[in-house]
C-alpha cells in the first residue's frame, strides 16, 4: 500500500514538475520574442568626446531643455524621402554646450549624423535608428568658441540631406 502511494505522488509531482518546466520554457520563449527596449548605436569619429558636453546626451548636458532650432542658412530642417518615407532631420543648437542632430520617421539603416569642423577635418558623431523605433539623435558635438557645425542624414551610406555650417 505504502509502495503504491508513493509511485502514485511521484507520478503527480512528476507531472506537475514538467507543467512547471514546460511553463518556465514558455515564458522564456516568450521574452526571447518579445522586443527590447531599443537602444541606439552611437559611433564616432577619432578626436570626438574630447571637448565639454561632447559625448553626453542633449538631455544629460547641463543645458537641457535649452536647445533650439536656430537660424541656420537654408534652415536647420530637411526632408528627405527614402524607402517611401519622408524622413525628418533637425538640427538643435543650444550657446552653453553645442549641437546635435535628430532624424524622425526613418527606417534601419539611416543615421543622424553631427559634425563640426575641426581644423581641415571633421570631427563627427552618429547615432543609427534600431529596431522598434523610427527616429535616432546623437549625442552633443560642441561648436562653441568659433567652431562650425552641421547636421547630416545618412540612409545605407547614401548622404540623403543636410543642414549648413552653423
Amino acid at each position: 500500500m505504502m509502495a503504491r502511494r508513493n509511485r502514485e505522488t511521484t507520478r503527480r509531482t512528476g507531472r506537475r514538475g514538467g507543467r512547471a518546466l514546460f511553463g518556465v520554457a514558455c515564458a522564456f520563449g516568450l521574452a526571447a520574442l518579445t522586443p527590447l527596449q531599443a537602444q541606439a548605436a552611437p559611433m564616432q569619429s577619432v578626436g570626438y568626446g574630447t571637448l565639454p558636453n561632447e559625448g553626453l546626451y542633449p538631455g544629460k548636458t547641463s543645458c537641457s531643455g535649452q536647445y533650439h532650432q536656430p537660424n541656420v542658412p537654408g534652415g536647420a530642417t530637411k526632408t528627405a524621402v527614402w524607402a517611401g518615407r519622408t524622413i525628418t532631420l533637425r538640427y538643435f543648437y543650444s550657446r552653453g554646450c553645442g549641437s546635435y542632430a535628430r532624424i524622425d520617421n526613418a527606417p534601419r539603416g539611416c543615421a543622424a549624423h553631427s559634425n563640426r569642423l575641426a581644423g581641415s577635418s571633421i570631427v563627427w558623431v552618429l547615432e543609427t535608428v534600431d529596431p522598434g523605433i523610427d527616429y535616432a539623435y546623437t549625442k552633443v558635438i560642441n561648436n562653441l568658441d568659433g567652431r562650425k557645425s552641421k547636421a547630416v542624414l545618412f540612409c545605407n551610406d547614401q548622404r540623403l540631406a543636410e543642414t549648413a555650417w552653423f
